[in-house]
């Protein structure tokens, strides 16, 4: 943006508005990502799963929009020489940036957790039925492995 006229500068502000909306709405979807994934309500997570994809699509879209002709890390101090009243607007994008990354990171931990735990039960599930192989004979009876008493007797 090397321009500075009141209609660049009146875009650009759109684009800052567009962008804060976005990112509340990913925050919000990556909060209630995260409700699933402390509620146990993993039907869920994948409709979240491809609603979080689009957003980051639409997200990378915005934020390649507005950096054209200028620096990402430039943003703020072109916005402080252009555009001073966008400052505030352009700080809450950051935040709100922080913000989901820090959100996505816990939730990644969250499934790397629970994946953890289903892959334990599911050992130890496997392990189980290995050993419970041959407990029924031929003849359709039960045979379990005795230690030579008889239940009940002492």
């Amino acid at each position: 943006m090397s321009r500075d006229t009141p209609a660049v500068l009146a875009e650009l502000t759109s684009r800052l508005h567009t962008e804060r909306d976005a990112l509340r709405a990913f925050v919000t979807l990556l909060e209630t990502e995260q409700q699933a994934l402390l509620g146990g309500q993993p039907e869920q997570l994948l409709k979240l799963a491809g609603d979080k994809t689009q957003a980051v699509h639409e997200l990378n879209k915005l934020a390649n929009a507005r950096n054209v002709g200028t620096e990402p890390s430039g943003m703020e101090t072109w916005l402080q020489t252009h555009a001073a009243g966008s400052l505030p607007l352009w700080r809450e994008i950051q935040q709100l940036a922080t913000h989901s990354r820090q959100l996505n990171h816990i939730n990644g931990e969250l499934i790397q957790s629970k994946l953890r735990h289903n892959q334990q039960a599911l050992t130890v599930l496997h392990l189980a039925a290995r050993s419970a192989s041959g407990l029924y004979g031929p003849d359709g009876q039960t045979n379990l492995p005795t230690s030579g008493r008889s239940l009940g007797s002492g």
